[in-house]
């Protein structure tokens, strides 16, 4: 029996118990929200109602969400409508396969990996009927809560290590419907061997089964400069990679595609084009009959050799 099916067992027996006021730990993972929400359907929907009843919520400065380049009401028309084909783009490609766990990635550091993996988690979760799952799985450089402006003293390692259960880290930022974030937490050099753990292979066919309308989006390292995205690579179903205009070489693309030969490769993500005469795949959009350079682009598996 999985650690979900026995927070629903006990949650049960919880309810049927004369007293209220006393608050259990299954009625915390029971009511979470939306990963363990035993109230709802867990087929598709039509419309999210997603009530964050457990779920910790942390509020979201706009003004941080601005400043960090995340995906706000008020962002670039052309970098909101980037996201949206790279959105559709996803979509297309694992809705049918049921591939709704994903890992993005990147050859080097500094490719922009972990904003386009926030960015397209929110995109998303701005569709009617999706939720999405968006998981820091850089253990040794964790930033994903820096982005939305706040701190994870605890994350998916105290998880790992036997200290935390999952419920107890979910964070919901606020504002943004349908995205839950699960923090790596502190920093550890232990990540390779954490990543491979029997708790984490045991971990990832659960959020995959539990609810499996949901997207789970990992955010890995660079596959050149650790093993942990290596690692972690049988464990998903399709794999995104960020590329950087004037930082990521040919021959480090080539390596990595070795490396990854026989994944899943659902496609590339090309970031950061500021010139149209660096490569064909640059994307360009107008605005008011004058050119405008696309701050990214979808880039297909099959072309990319």
């Amino acid at each position: 029996m999985s650690f979900i099916e026995k927070a629903i067992e006990l949650a049960k027996a919880a309810r049927q118990q004369d007293e209220p006021q006393q608050s259990s730990y299954a009625e915390t993972v029971a009511e979470s929200q939306p990963l363990f929400d035993l109230e709802e359907s867990a087929g598709p929907r039509e419309i999210k109602d997603i009530a964050y009843s457990l779920t910790k919520t942390v509020p979201i400065e706009m003004e941080t969400m601005v400043r960090h380049r995340l995906l706000t009401s008020g962002a670039n028309p052309e970098i909101v409508e980037s996201y949206k084909l790279l959105r559709t783009h996803i979509l297309q490609k694992t809705q049918a396969q049921h591939a709704n766990v994903l890992m993005v990635t990147s050859p080097v550091q500094a490719e922009g990996k972990t904003l386009t993996a926030i960015n397209i988690a929110i995109s998303l979760a701005q569709e009617l009927a999706q939720t999405v799952l968006l998981v820091d799985l850089d253990f040794r450089f964790p930033s994903i809560p820096r982005y939305f402006g706040f701190e994870a003293e605890y994350g998916l390692v105290d998880y790992l290590e036997g200290r935390k259960t999952i419920p107890e880290l979910l964070v919901h930022p606020q504002g943004i419907d349908g995205l839950v974030i699960l923090p790596a937490g502190r920093p550890t050099e232990w990540a390779a061997e954490l990543i491979r753990s029997p708790r984490m292979l045991g971990l990832v066919p659960e959020l995959k089964n539990f609810y499996p309308d949901r997207y789970v989006l990992f955010d890995l390292p660079p596959m050149l400069a650790f093993a942990d995205a290596l690692s972690f690579a049988p464990l998903v179903d399709g794999i995104i990679m960020v590329v950087a205009a004037r930082r990521t070489s040919r021959d480090d693309l080539k390596r990595c595609q070795e490396m990854l030969h026989g994944r899943p490769i659902v496609g590339y993500v090309f970031n950061r084009a500021e010139d149209e005469q660096q490569s064909r795949y640059y994307s360009y959009y107008r605005n008011n009959g004058r050119p405008q350079k696309s701050w990214l682009r979808w880039w297909k598996k099959d072309k990319s050799r």
